[in-house]
């Protein structure tokens, strides 16, 4: 999205949860916008889905001409709690910034996390939630961002069980 030529970033706190609805007041007002999302996995009552989330909880970006634009008006918009200030004048974001954010955007305008492997095989982990709840494992093998293989003890035997990366804590 392109910004005006008098126009810098800004950064916004929203209210908790109201991101998108803070986005949408500052638009209606004639602000351009960029709230930064990225997909999540979210494992809820024996379903998984993918959920949009903002990669930066309570925050988003406005562009706004300060010499043009009325941006004290951002104060009270729907959604917003405050316009993020040194003293009484709005914190302008790094140039480069938000380009660099966009660049890791997919397709779909999601921000691609990169993820490295946060388990050595080895390490001794506690399954957080599923079937193996409160169980204590080793690390087999955590090549992939998403499972890690891990060994149980079950039953006096070492078994090895596929868990979503997400469901693991270290020990």
């Amino acid at each position: 999205m392109a910004i005006g030529p008098g126009s810098r970033w800004y950064v916004v706190q929203t209210q908790i949860n109201a991101e998108a609805k803070a986005a949408a007041g500052l638009v209606r007002q004639g602000f351009s916008i960029y709230l930064p999302r990225y997909q999540r996995r979210r494992s809820h009552a024996r379903k998984v889905e993918i959920v949009p989330r903002p990669l930066f909880p309570r925050y988003l970006f406005v562009a706004i001409d300060i010499a043009a634009q009325r941006w004290r008006a951002i104060q009270s918009t729907t959604g917003v709690s405050h316009l993020v200030c040194v003293g009484d004048r709005p914190a302008m974001v790094e140039s480069g910034v938000i380009d660099a954010l966009k660049a890791r955007e997919d397709e779909a305008g999601f921000i691609k996390l990169v993820r490295a492997p946060a388990f050595l095989p080895g390490d001794k982990v506690r399954i957080v939630e599923g079937a193996f709840v409160d169980s204590l494992a080793l690390v087999e093998d955590a090549s992939d961002h998403h499972r890690v293989a891990v060994l149980l003890n079950l039953l006096g035997r070492k078994v090895r069980v596929l868990v979503g990366a997400d469901l693991i804590a270290a020990a």
